[in-house]
């Protein structure tokens, strides 16, 4: 039975390769509106593209569904899709020719949004904006260059091939996770540096494509110069300088909110609450089903409202292509020579 409710808040995940009916039941809360996949939920293109539509057929409007889909060792998807490589690759390019760099940056965007679109996937979480300081284990080679301007001018054009797609593009991690050395899935990481310091390097690739960008996921890090709360539970970093500062009008995912980095704020519904009151639009919560649980129960039980509005917001994240020709077409043919004329696939 399809349920009828506006898109909610929260962002949880799947068991498996199909739906299970605990799935089903979380999935039709009303404080759900957004999938999240991961690598567990993939076998083959088929399987895929029924569970897209398990989920689809759940709620209507439809669940958003996304996935951490950049490249390099983060792919959750494999077989049936073109292995995308680290975006360092293309930083490495750009050294060479900065024209060549953002052609082939463009088209695997292009490539990334159709053939997520063509298995019933809304988007992707990429670009990666931040920069490689040689430090974070975790970013490494997920980051296109060391210098802002070539991240800005990398990820801009793969954002137009992402648009050029059907799909929208999510900003990570701000304001830039890149210059600490802590993994925030498993640490706490702080970042000593001066206000003038982040703004003249991390913030730059954010700041350049706040206006393009559809979406943003802060970083659970605590900037100590700004304040004592990581960004993604800070409102001034989301309020007065992503939305006021930067003009950023599009919708802002917490990350991952049972990652050690959100501890701080106390349990999961704290988290969450933490999350919302700083300017958040969307609190995914990853790999932790009872957790899930334990957060729609808890937001109910404090008598928490959805914003006004969401639902519709949310929309603008929703996959503009069309899925039955999204992989068959001159255009997507094209997209794939060029990255092979590059050696990219």
């Amino acid at each position: 039975m399809t349920v009828t409710s506006p898109l909610g808040p929260i962002m949880a995940d799947v068991a498996g390769l199909t739906l299970t009916d605990d799935d089903v039941a979380r999935l039709q809360d009303p404080l759900i509106g957004s999938i999240i996949l991961f690598a567990r939920n993939y076998e083959s293109p088929a399987q895929l593209r029924a569970l897209t539509a398990q989920i689809k057929a759940a709620r209507s409007p439809q669940l958003l569904i996304a996935v951490d889909h950049e490249g390099g060792r983060v792919q959750r998807f494999h077989e049936g899709f073109t292995k995308i490589p680290p975006m360092r690759e293309l930083g490495t390019l750009w050294d060479q020719s900065h024209e060549n760099g953002l052609l082939a940056a463009r088209e695997i965007g292009y490539v990334i949004g159709a053939e997520l679109g063509a298995h019933g996937v809304d988007f992707s979480f990429a670009p990666v904006l931040d920069l490689d300081w040689g430090a974070s284990g975790v970013i490494g080679h997920r980051a296109f260059h060391r210098e802002p301007a070539a991240v800005a001018e990398l990820a801009g054009a793969l954002i137009t091939g992402m648009h050029e797609a059907g799909t929208v593009a999510c900003g990570k991690h701000f304001p830039g996770h890149g210059h600490v050395r802590a993994d925030s899935h498993h640490e706490i990481p702080r970042d000593d540096r001066s206000r003038e310091d982040i703004f003249a390097d991390d913030l730059v690739p954010f700041a350049r494509l706040a206006k393009v960008l559809d979406s943003i996921m802060p970083a659970h890090v605590i900037y100590e110069s700004v304040d004592s709360r990581p960004a993604g539970f800070s409102p001034i970093w989301i309020q007065q300088i992503l939305r006021t500062e930067l003009g950023f009008g599009g919708i802002l995912f917490s990350d991952d909110l049972t990652m050690e980095g959100a501890s701080v704020a106390g349990g999961i519904v704290d988290r969450a609450v933490a999350a919302f009151s700083a300017g958040c639009d969307v609190a995914p919560v990853c790999n932790n089903p009872q957790l899930c649980d334990q957060l729609l129960a808890g937001l109910r039980a404090r008598g928490y409202l959805m914003p006004a509005g969401l639902g519709p917001r949310l929309e603008r994240l929703r996959y503009r292509g069309d899925a039955t020709t999204a992989m068959q077409g001159a255009r997507y043919q094209s997209a794939l020579a060029t990255l092979a004329e590059f050696d990219l696939v």
